[in-house]
């Protein structure tokens, strides 16, 4: 009996112990939209600033450096019809999505063939294409990373705002 016990003991140790290791540490958000009919969601992981200032956790950023947009698995852009983004169309489907810092400072968003890596995990020879992404400061500062999807202009919008950051583009249905 004792060693049914401790095998059980072992065996729910290890589950837990498992169960650490694949954990991530930063709440998910969701961000969906509606669009002709079709779904554009984001799952992203949402990472707190904790009393430092974006310049701080993203200032070390060197031009051509990808940030994962979010914090642990990569942030997921799932697209149930074609989209266009100025003059570039991205096809439905599963991507992951990065932010690109440019040697001007500005933004990149770039849309990557692979999905579900972790966040730090870029190969950059899946990227499939990139839009460019305006920088604004946001009125309010935002403690936690928070992606947006929002209808605008007969298509819709995607704001990425934290800290005082804000990064935004727009798209419509291709």
């Amino acid at each position: 009996m004792r060693r049914y016990r401790v095998m059980i003991f072992a065996l729910a140790l290890s589950f837990v112990l498992v169960g650490m290791a694949f954990s991530q540490g930063n709440p998910r958000g969701l961000a969906k939209l509606s669009l002709n009919g079709q779904t554009i969601s984001i799952d992203y992981g949402r990472p707190s600033l904790k009393g430092r200032t974006i310049d701080e956790m993203l200032g070390k950023l060197k031009p051509g450096g990808y940030w994962r947009l979010g914090a642990d698995k990569s942030t997921t852009f799932t697209a149930g019809t074609d989209l266009k983004f100025g003059d570039v169309t991205i096809p439905k489907g599963v991507y992951s999505i990065w932010a690109q810092r440019q040697s001007d400072n500005s933004w990149k968003l770039v849309f990557n063939k692979q999905h579900g890596q972790w966040g730090t995990d870029h190969d950059p020879s899946q990227d499939f294409a990139s839009v460019p992404l305006k920088e604004t400061k946001a009125s309010s500062s935002d403690q936690m990373l928070t992606i947006r999807l929002v209808k605008s202009g007969g298509g819709g919008a995607m704001i990425v705002h934290w800290g005082d950051m804000e990064l935004t583009t727009h798209f419509t249905a291709a």
